[in-house]
């Protein structure tokens, strides 16, 4: 049993409150609304077909993706980071306070282990074969694309880097990145005459 079914069977009853049931009405037709009129604005990926048990065919959105993640830095100040295809107040569709990207942000983690720094970026169903790593001495770059979900995301590191020395696994959709640390000042004071 599906939700909308679970939930219809579970309010539907009578009750000594018939306010609720004419107000949860109302909330369902405003819903099935603003889907209706989000649907011509999503790209295609995210809109499938579901064919339900009667045989009737009924549309699926998603996936819709928004999180952080928030982790302490060296010097003790919390940095967060953000991930997911959905943007709160940028961009927005109609509108609509929400910016949805056709590229997914990993959730990403950066772990300083003292001569080396290790990335570790989350793509749930992604291989090896689909995943591209660019390094620079300081930044690295994550893409991957598998059956059309894109993931992108530049990683600024905390510390220079020897580009030359990463190494990389993909397993079960974590991509990790190991690092050394470069010795090397990211850059160079400049006189000014």
């Amino acid at each position: 049993m599906d939700f909308d079914e679970w939930f219809r069977k579970r309010f539907s009853r009578s009750w000594p409150f018939p306010d609720i049931d004419e107000l949860m009405k109302e909330m369902e037709e405003e819903m099935q609304k603003s889907f209706r009129e989000l649907e011509p604005t999503l790209p295609k990926h995210l809109v499938r077909k579901k064919k339900m048990p009667d045989g009737t065919e009924i549309n699926e959105f998603g996936p819709f993706i928004y999180g952080y993640s928030m982790t302490l830095g060296p010097d003790g100040k919390p940095i967060i980071r953000e991930f997911g295809n959905v943007r709160p107040g940028s961009a927005p569709i109609e509108g609509r306070g929400l910016g949805l990207a056709g590229v997914r942000e990993p959730l990403v983690d950066i772990l300083d282990e003292g001569e080396v720094l290790k990335v570790i970026a989350e793509m749930p169903g992604v291989e090896k074969e689909n995943v591209k790593v660019e390094a620079t001495s300081d930044s690295l770059t994550i893409s991957a694309d598998r059956d059309g979900t894109r993931y992108h995301k530049e990683v600024d590191l905390p510390a220079t880097v020897d580009p030359a020395s990463a190494k990389s696994t993909c397993k079960n959709g974590v991509l990790e990145v190991t690092l050394k640390k470069s010795g090397k000042k990211r850059g160079v004071p400049i006189k000014v005459e």
